[in-house]
């Protein structure tokens, strides 16, 4: 078929044209570390499938020096036009003669910098020693591998890779497969990698640096190792223990074995995300992959494991089996975050960590109840903004419906079906479609009908419940956090609770509003529940028990006001008090409840021992604080009264000392416990906070800040910091300058700009711009800018915006800035002035947060308006904060 003769038809497309598949990539990679730069050769066998005068592949950034190709006859073709087109990141190659349908290889001599921005092939530092020096590392995901070679850069497109890299001959090399070949020629050394099964080109990965490593088997052989900064190997030895029980419980649950001869992982100096789970070689964050028992937290240890499972899993879940577009990512960050939880709970069963799920899960419900979310199946029609969707919808949301799908199957046809999905799209592309076929068949339901609401809508649904009688009346109506509640229906996998775990009911509510009779749970013959008012007070109704479902509930005041009761009584799980309190939170700040009656609930939970129960209260806390400040300034004290009062019973039993043998949840809580009550002004813990800051500068290693009350003493410290008194920046900087941990950085950096101090905040926010931070670590830094200063932050971000992008690039990094500065703000005209800001400054790759972050400003603006109507509110508020 004759082609247009024009390169226009190739502009603006999100998906290359289809006339030629490749099948193998030999690709050679020359490294210069000193000089910056690389230069390669790659050799690409392709199937031309349609008669073609155009090649059209992916490039960025790189410099093409010749390019040939040859057809299975031995003819060679150069092009006669090559056009490097930055905008759509394509290279177009234009021949004068069409290529024939048939097999070719196509060679291309390139060369590039290595890049200082963390995609690509780039460069990053390590220390030598008291020298630093440049090591590379690559980040292809979502789509920068084009920045390294030329190629087909679309997960279906996949291939086998063969890898050679000359480096540095005193640096370890290392790839996606073994080595099979290393020869020494002076300083540089020509290293060779077994051919890789078939990939996408996002999994590509190559890594030269120097490291020591720890490595151990699998019980099906496969070796395991983790490269550690030098003479720090022995901190890897943690994620290794982990990485080697999941490769074998991923084995075992999917009935299919690990399908590469060894899995190595890396800790990168300098990495964007946290990790990413290249097939065979994962890269990490060092803070992901390093555990040090005295500078690490229980947090940290805890999501280490989490992480771990996490990339592991993606061996099967996204390398083996890959969504066939990015539309699909949430098949890969939705399954590989899900599993990650099972995976942990089984290795450490003692952490509970299904019911912190529901932490992790609310990022999703917050971020999907916003007029500017997406759907979990999402349109990506330009390469850049496929970023935006590495976010809540995909990973928290993702999970959460991947659970719920989970507890209405059951584990074991769950289970059988993922088991037969991997096996039938092994080494292949799948799509959502293709996921619901297989467990229709498994489960003998219609999954996608049910389930296609909640992958290809956006949203989710509230649930009113009323009850009359023995009647419990239910209305779905989609949830929406500037409160305009759409019409909105989904299949919902509805369960109720009535007065006991003993007595439960599930249904599927299919329409828009279903009655259900619960005449047959209530027991007549039990005497306790013949006399009406004890009957009413003990018949609470708990609906989505344990919260598996991902959606909202909102009760009628008489039924509210039995789970208050039963809150106080301790009738209740842990989850589903978690899930009150967070349902609450959720309807009062789209103003479909008072601020009084969340504050009223709030004060039930006084006695709460447990930890996600007093986490989530201590969130609620900071957020309602927050926008008091604007709504009812004059009452802000009181209401951190209320709070503290609200955390004096923990914090007595806590204390600052760990016990010997305490549970994994008492360290959790203190640390969390601790911080909150030096944030809202408590004297006695920010005064001891301060004398052991002052203990921990005589000596680095005193056992009075362990790693997990060291946060309460740096937040103490830089509350009290300003411009007047300077001794509290300058000798926090002092412990960051002589920190021998990244643990210990990052846990300074968290806290660094939460003095109320402006002039102080400048300082904090040009010193994270300065060459002692890192650029990945600035995601620590800015969600710690303290309310006081949020203007501040704003003005700052402002008058060095060109300075960021240049500094940061483009990217992950950058969406950051844009949500971490905007969403503290609580007023319509700071949205405006946002707003009016970006107008001109848009990039692709913060379109979708920077309009949801807005969104949360105006919708925060709207719950102002709304609290300050409620006439009785401060005299509430007092009469809370003198209640002891």
């Amino acid at each position: 078929m004759e082609q247009k003769q024009s390169i226009e038809q190739f502009k603006g497309q999100a998906r290359l044209p289809n006339f030629a598949i490749p099948k193998r990539y030999d690709l050679h990679l020359k490294l210069d570390l000193s000089a910056c730069t690389f230069s390669g050769t790659v050799q690409i066998n392709v199937s031309i499938v349609e008669e073609t005068k155009f090649l059209v592949l992916n490039a960025l950034e790189l410099d093409v020096h010749q390019v040939w190709f040859t057809n299975s006859h031995g003819q060679k073709y150069h092009p006669c036009d090559v056009v490097l087109d930055g905008d759509d990141e394509v290279l177009v190659l234009v021949f004068d003669k069409a290529l024939g349908i048939g097999e070719g290889v196509l060679g291309v001599d390139f060369s590039a910098v290595l890049n200082a921005h963390l995609v690509g092939l780039y460069k990053c530092a390590y220390m030598d020693g008291e020298e630093k020096k440049n090591m590379a590392v690559t980040q292809f995901e979502a789509v920068d591998a084009r920045r390294c070679f030329p190629c087909w850069d679309e997960p279906a497109l996949k291939a086998r890779f063969k890898i050679t890299l000359d480096v540095p001959s005193e640096l370890t090399a290392l790839s996606n497969m073994p080595i099979i070949n290393e020869k020494c020629d002076g300083d540089v050394k020509t290293v060779s990698f077994e051919e890789s099964p078939i990939m996408s080109t996002y999994l590509v990965a190559v890594v030269v640096g120097l490291f020591d490593h720890i490595e151990d088997t699998t019980s099906d052989g496969v070796k395991v190792r983790a490269y550690c900064p030098v003479g720090k190997s022995d901190k890897g030895e943690f994620a290794l223990n982990v990485a080697v029980k999941t490769l074998d419980l991923f084995s075992k649950y999917f009935s299919t074995p690990y399908s590469l001869p060894k899995l190595d992982m890396v800790a990168v100096p300098e990495f964007s995300g946290g990790a990413m789970e290249n097939y065979g070689l994962i890269t990490y964050r060092e803070t992901e992959l390093l555990f040090d028992p005295l500078h690490s937290t229980a947090a940290r240890k805890q999501r280490m494991a989490i992480v771990v499972s996490h990339e592991v899993a993606h061996q099967w879940f996204g390398n083996l089996v890959t969504m066939e577009w990015w539309t699909d990512l949430w098949l890969n960050e939705g399954f590989a975050t899900w599993i990650s939880y099972m995976a942990t709970d089984i290795l450490f069963p003692e952490w509970k960590v299904w019911s912190q799920f529901l932490q992790y899960t609310t990022g999703g419900l917050i971020m999907d109840a916003l007029e500017q979310s997406h759907p979990i199946q999402v349109e990506v029609h330009h390469a850049r903004s496929v970023l935006e969707i590495f976010d809540a919808i995909s990973y928290e949301k993702g999970s959460a419906v991947i659970r719920m799908l989970q507890a209405y199957l059951g584990d074991d046809i769950f289970q059988k079906s993922l088991s037969s999905y991997i096996k039938r799209y092994s080494e292949k592309n799948a799509k959502t479609e293709d996921l619901w076929s297989v467990l229709s068949e498994e489960s003998g339901l219609k999954i996608s009908e049910m389930m296609d609401d909640w992958t290809k809508k956006q949203g989710y649904p509230v649930i009113s419940v009323t009850a009359k009688d023995h009647i419990l009346e239910f209305e779905q109506t989609q949830f929406l956090s500037a409160g305009l509640l759409s019409e909105g229906k989904w299949i919902v996998p509805v369960t109720i609770s009535l007065g006991s775990y003993e007595r439960r009911k599930n249904f599927l509510l299919e329409t828009k509003s279903s009655e259900v009779d619960i005449s047959d749970l209530v027991d007549t013959s039990d005497t306790n529940l013949k006399n009406k008012e004890t009957c009413d007070e003990q018949l609470w109704v708990k609906v989505n028990i344990e919260q598996s479902g991902f959606y909202r509930v909102k009760y009628e005041d008489k039924l509210a006001a039995r789970l208050r009761k039963a809150i106080e009584h301790n009738s209740l799980e842990a989850t589903d008090k978690f899930g009150i309190l967070d349902d609450a939170y959720a309807l009062c700040e789209a103003c479909e409840q008072s601020l009084s009656s969340l504050l009223s609930l709030m004060d039930v939970y006084r006695k709460e021992a447990d930890y996600i129960v007093l986490s989530k209260l201590i969130d609620v806390c900071y957020n309602i604080v927050k926008v008091s400040t604007e709504a009812i300034p004059d009452s802000v004290n009181e209401l951190k009264q209320f709070c503290i009062n609200l955390l004096m019973f923990p914090s007595g039993k806590l204390g600052w000392e760990p016990v010997p043998g305490e549970s994994h949840f008492s360290t959790l809580l203190r640390a969390e416990v601790l911080q909150a009550l030096v944030t809202f002004g408590h004297d006695k813990t920010q005064n001891e906070a301060l004398d052991r800051f002052q203990k921990l500068l005589n000596d680095r290693n005193t056992p009075l800040l362990t790693a997990d009350t060291r946060a309460a003493a740096y937040i103490a410290m830089m509350r009290n910091a300003g411009s007047s008194h300077k001794e509290g920046f300058e000798s926090l900087l002092n412990v960051y300058r002589e920190a021998g941990t990244v643990q210990e950085k990052e846990r300074i950096l968290r806290y660094f700009a939460s003095s109320p101090d402006p002039d102080t905040v400048v300082d904090v926010l040009n010193f994270f711009l300065s060459d002692e931070v890192r650029d990945q670590d600035i995601i620590f830094a800015l969600p710690g800018i303290s309310l006081e200063c949020r203007e501040t932050a704003w003005k700052w971000t402002k008058e060095n915006w060109e300075l960021i992008l240049t500094k940061y690039g483009a990217g992950l990094l950058l969406t950051r800035f844009v949500r971490d500065v905007v969403t503290p703000f609580c007023s319509n005209e700071k949205a405006d002035e946002v707003e009016e800001f970006f107008a001109s400054r848009l990039h692709p790759s913060i379109a979708m947060t920077l309009k949801q972050s807005i969104e949360h400003v105006r919708i925060k603006a709207r719950w102002v308006q709304s609290a300050r109507q409620e006439q009785s509110l401060q005299e509430l508020v007092k009469e809370l904060a003198g209640k002891k």
